[in-house]
């Protein structure tokens, strides 16, 4: 395929904040184009959308059904490859099941549905038309997360044992949702975002980054999940003990209610020789710590690192690769594979290294649990 892949974009209009990151990610490496958008669901805004963004009107659409099927009518040299969902949590499923019903691949916001039951949906559709569906984990697209898979991966830290993993905001520390706030509004409306509030929004973030870290699955929960900001609707801080399927334990806290902290997301993972330590707000720096020899301080971009970590570096030493980066390393990896798809060939997305239905499945049902948890006399809960 010697051309840029055409994107459309469902979501992400003028008022959105993810959005315009995607459509920043998704340009970064010149590889993909956005032809084509359903931006919003407020009257005129999709218009206006499309205007700033200077695409064709005739492919600014008020509706996702509206344009996914007239996209799909379009030449082969026209239509769309793919489509960027990004809308509040509540509207995931629909324009991600109808594009793949339609011909085309979804790339997907996270959680990758409202509910354990539509992401399940999700996975026998993806099952049936063999189409590909990708997660936006952001955080796994980071250089030094992909080094500190590989160092646990070829098991120099030794057999895992311990996992700490803290997201912490502080922005949800007042009722922010009572002053208009959107962001706030959607996040924190049982309607829109489902049964988990942080621990939807940034808990599947830190779960996520835990598993992928370490190569296993969490399969036990011991959770509590509070409300702390007078008149919220959803939990806005949780803590939880894990376990995991290779016997290692661990402790998870997502919080947007630790007032002073921005986007404080960091993992310590610690093995029979070793252990490793990252935090997403310095992430070209790992510590790596020995039981018999110092510790070590680990940077981006050296050519001491992994080919894993190589692969997705886009800068030299010294230069931070920071959010947006790690954005595009996941649009990057899944263009990869929606330019090798060929009808009929399954893709593995664990060869090009970017988060699946798979993923999205487990996300959703870590949520599940944890709410279980939270409410369950007996708390220690088992992922289905």
């Amino acid at each position: 395929m010697k051309r840029k892949l055409r994107m459309g974009m469902v979501g992400g209009g003028l008022t959105s904040f993810i959005g315009p990151v995607h459509r920043k990610a998704a340009g970064i490496d010149g590889e993909i184009e956005l032809v084509c958008g359903a931006f919003s669901v407020v009257p005129g805004e999709s218009k206006q959308t499309g205007e700033a963004l200077y695409l064709n009107p005739n492919r600014v659409y008020e509706t996702y059904q509206e344009m996914f099927e007239i996209e799909k009518t379009l030449p082969p040299d026209q239509r769309i490859d793919f489509v960027s969902v990004v809308t509040p949590n509540h509207v995931h499923f629909g324009p991600s099941k109808l594009a793949l019903e339609s011909g085309f691949h979804v790339l997907v916001e996270k959680p990758i549905a409202f509910s354990l039951d539509e992401a399940k949906t999700l996975q026998k559709v993806v099952s049936k038309t063999g189409l590909i569906l990708g997660l936006t984990h952001t955080y796994t697209g980071y250089p030094l997360v992909k080094e500190a898979r590989n160092m646990v991966k070829t098991g120099k830290l030794g057999k895992i044992r311990k996992v700490y993993v803290e997201y912490p905001q502080g922005w949800l520390s007042t009722l922010l949702e009572g002053t208009g706030n959107m962001q706030a509004s959607w996040r924190t409306d049982p309607k829109q975002s489902g049964m988990g509030g942080a621990i939807g929004d940034i808990g599947t973030h830190a779960a996520n980054l835990a598993e992928y870290i370490t190569g296993s699955n969490i399969t036990e929960i011991c959770a509590m999940l509070n409300a702390v900001v007078k008149g919220r609707k959803l939990d806005d801080d949780a803590s939880m003990l894990i376990k995991f399927d290779n016997g290692a334990t661990g402790v998870l806290i997502a919080t947007q209610v630790a007032a002073g902290d921005e986007n404080n997301l960091n993992i310590r993972v610690y093995g029979e020789k070793g252990g490793l330590e990252w935090k997403q707000e310095d992430p070209n720096t790992m510590i790596v710590k020995w039981l018999d020899r110092p510790k070590e301080i680990v940077r981006a971009g050296q050519k001491y690192l992994s080919d894993d970590a190589k692969a997705f570096t886009r800068t030299p030493a010294g230069h931070p690769e920071g959010y947006l980066e790690a954005f595009a390393n996941i649009y990057r990896a899944f263009g990869k594979a929606v330019r090798d798809y060929k009808p009929g060939k399954k893709i593995n997305a664990a060869k090009y290294d970017f988060p699946d239905v798979e993923d999205g499945v487990r996300g959703m049902n870590f949520v599940q649990t944890a709410v279980k948890s939270a409410q369950s006399t007996r708390k220690w809960t088992k992922l289905k």
